[in-house]
């Protein structure tokens, strides 16, 4: 699954990415991509354990893959 979150203000970004994650099974991947780094998002990402990778992209956003690790 993908979300494009570019253009959007804080705290949309986060908000769409949050109730995404909600609806992914174990081992399942979500990305997302992003005007610029979403340092909350990682805190959050951080505490629910989920694995996630960013990437910079050549305009400027990011794109950050997020796995749902074991329950």
């Amino acid at each position: 699954m993908m979300i494009d979150n570019r253009g959007l203000e804080p705290p949309q970004p986060m908000m769409r990415t949050l109730k995404a994650l909600d609806k992914l099974l174990t081992n399942e991947q979500l990305s997302i991509i992003n005007d610029r780094r979403p340092m909350f998002l990682y805190e959050e990402l951080d505490e629910r354990g989920y694995v996630h990778e960013t990437v910079a992209l050549e305009d400027g956003s990011f794109k950050i893959i997020i796995t749902k690790t074991g329950d």
